[in-house]
């Protein structure tokens, strides 16, 4: 949520710098823009609703030349999304920018009105402004005034600030939210993440809660809450800024389905090569929780039904949001996986934070190296999927759920649950997964023609058993989430008992049978479906090749058979595809669904 650059540099060229920067984050999802400038003119802010290009269009029209620029991207949280609401904010002598949530501003803001000051906006980072810029009223020191003001925040924040005094400088802080400084020979940047200046810089440093910087075009200053300067650690990015371009894809999202190969393979791989969880005793542990938000959380579903069917080990898997309100489950006894792509997701960091209070071990499934989640856990495992910039995740899923299975296996293994020829024949399978995962993207003939089977329909129905069920939780979210069609999951078992007085003349359903135990079952479900008027749609493997279809499927996906610690991955790769081909016959904004963020990181 929000995207945040500043930039101050021995140039004139803040602003497009500042722009280009702006452009890389738009995949945290956003709904205004704006920027702050400093010229001959003094400070400029220019702000607008919707897209960057209005915003551009703007400054087109004005003289840019600029050695200081900080800029935004707005995911409306306090008031609607328009230019008045929009960042950067300025009261007095401060002008911001922040991704974040000020809980109490309702107060503070009160509180300012009593001293005269006067609010043009509904939001809550004018009041930090604000009241930034009275604590500098007292204390005429920069930082301090930051500090002082920070006090008195409850909430999360990340901030660019210039002061009007001093506007080539940028000071930044944050808590809950994320931001990192970036170092090049002409000038030094404050960002969200990294994708914002890797056009610029590999050069970058973590910046740590409670820490508080100043930034000038040639130097960077790290203090802590006592003002006392401190060192950081410069890091280099493994990566660079092609991997935030869509390299001859229509879409990030189908660039990233199709990257999925590689990064799953890589995982298996790096499992049998060298795997690093010897350092989780299973056996010290009386249940397992499993805390994540959205595709996370369907992840996290079939995690646990392999860990609690393979390892024999109790899991439950809760919404991070909720987990809080079960804290008397947790014990010194509970392993704590918490599953994050960002690593930044604020209701996940505060379950995080609440089971180590407690005393329970966490271990973080992360993609995000150096990410908030990622140093607080006490064990994190990267999924080293690479940057996604889609809001809708792919690679990012799969990823997740390839990392559950290589836990499960490890404490099957730790467990001796596992004999000689099953350990060989489940290695064999995964460390050849690519073929299969090729295969099934292959099918994209397929997909597309159920996509014009099903995208004039309003709504849709996914059903599975087992851990199919799980899969289908996840398929219909990203069938949702990117083609606007109001799409259930629902357990076959269940349709009996209610759910199944939906179904009318011509409603779609997707089943899915890839569990051989449950096939017969789902098959019976999907028959109750089609005596009601259904369309169907029927997922399942090769196993199933020459079964007769017919009798209850209009039309089938049979995908490669392989075993339940990647079958899932192979299942939701061919329901992302047939989600995408259905959003682009929809004309949908694939990439940036509307009022969606990629990383949420207010609670």
């Amino acid at each position: 949520m929000c995207g945040i650059i500043g930039y101050t540099t021995k140039k004139n060229n803040s602003v497009d710098v500042a722009i280009a920067g702006l452009k890389n984050l738009e995949y945290r999802g956003y709904d205004s823009s704006g920027i702050a400038f400093n010229s001959n003119e003094g400070l400029t802010i220019v702000k607008s609703a919707g897209k960057i290009s209005n915003l551009e269009e703007k400054l087109s029209k004005l003289s840019t030349a600029s050695n200081c620029a900080i800029a935004h991207t707005r995911w409306a949280t306090h008031g609607e999304p328009n230019e008045t609401n929009a960042h950067p904010h300025r009261v007095g002598k401060i002008t911001l920018v922040h991704n974040g949530i000020i809980e109490n501003y309702a107060s503070l803001k009160k509180e300012l009105q009593e001293k005269n000051y006067e609010f043009k906006t509904e939001t809550d980072t004018e009041v930090a402004t604000a009241y930034i810029d009275y604590c500098y009223s007292l204390t005429n020191n920069k930082l301090q005034a930051i500090v002082d003001a920070c006090k008195k925040f409850r909430g999360s924040y990340a901030f660019n600030i210039i002061y009007e005094d001093e506007p080539t400088t940028i000071y930044a802080t944050r808590k809950d939210s994320p931001l990192v400084v970036g170092y090049s020979d002409v000038g030094n940047f404050a960002a969200s993440d990294i994708s914002a200046i890797l056009n610029y810089t590999n050069r970058y440093s973590l910046i740590d809660e409670g820490e508080f910087i100043k930034i000038t075009n040639s130097v960077v200053t790290f203090y802590n809450k006592d003002l006392q300067e401190i060192s950081s650690e410069v890091k280099t990015a493994t990566w660079d800024a092609t991997q935030y371009q869509k390299n001859g894809f229509d879409h990030f999202m189908l660039k990233e389905i199709n990257e999925q190969p590689k990064v799953i393979q890589d995982i298996f791989n790096r499992y049998y090569t060298n795997c690093t969880y010897s350092d989780i005793d299973f056996s010290a542990f009386d249940k397992i929780h499993i805390v994540a938000c959205g595709s996370a959380m369907h992840a996290a579903l079939v995690g646990k039904y392999l860990l609690q069917t393979y390892a024999k080990i109790p899991a439950m898997v809760e919404i991070a949001s909720e987990y809080r309100y079960i804290e008397e489950l947790i014990t010194p006894k509970t392993l704590l996986i918490v599953v994050s792509q960002s690593g930044e997701t604020a209701d996940t960091i505060a379950a995080l934070r609440l089971a180590k209070e407690k005393g329970a071990y966490v271990i973080g499934i992360v993609n995000a190296v150096g990410s908030t989640i990622s140093r607080e856990v006490d064990k994190c495992i990267y999924t080293y999927a690479g940057p996604e910039i889609a809001v809708a995740t792919t690679k990012g899923y799969s990823s997740q759920v390839a990392v559950f299975s290589t836990l499960a296996l490890n404490a099957m293994e730790q467990k001796n649950l596992l004999t000689d020829e099953e350990t060989n024949n489940i290695k064999n399978e995964l460390l050849n997964i690519k073929d299969k995962i090729d295969y099934t993207l292959a099918q994209a003939n397929t997909y597309l023609d159920i996509a014009n089977d099903i995208y004039s329909h309003n709504d849709l129905f996914f059903i599975g058993r087992g851990i199919d069920s799980a899969v289908c939780m996840e398929g219909s979210l990203k069938l949702k989430e990117i083609s606007y069609m109001h799409s259930e999951s629902y357990s076959a078992g269940e349709l009996k008992h209610g759910t199944i007085s939906l179904i009318e003349e011509g409603t779609p359903v997707i089943a899915i049978a890839t569990d051989n135990s449950l096939f017969e079952k789902t098959v019976s479900n999907v028959k109750e479906t089609k005596a009601r008027g259904s369309y169907s749609i029927f997922v399942t493997t090769d196993e199933h090749k020459d079964y007769n279809f017919d009798e209850f499927a209009d039309k089938t996906i049979i995908l490669p058979k392989t075993n339940d610690f990647a079958q899932p991955i192979l299942t939701a790769i061919a329901l992302q595809s047939v989600a995408y081909e259905t959003a682009k016959l929809r004309n949908c904004d694939i990439d940036k669904p509307r009022n969606l963020a990629k990383s949420v990181t207010v609670e």
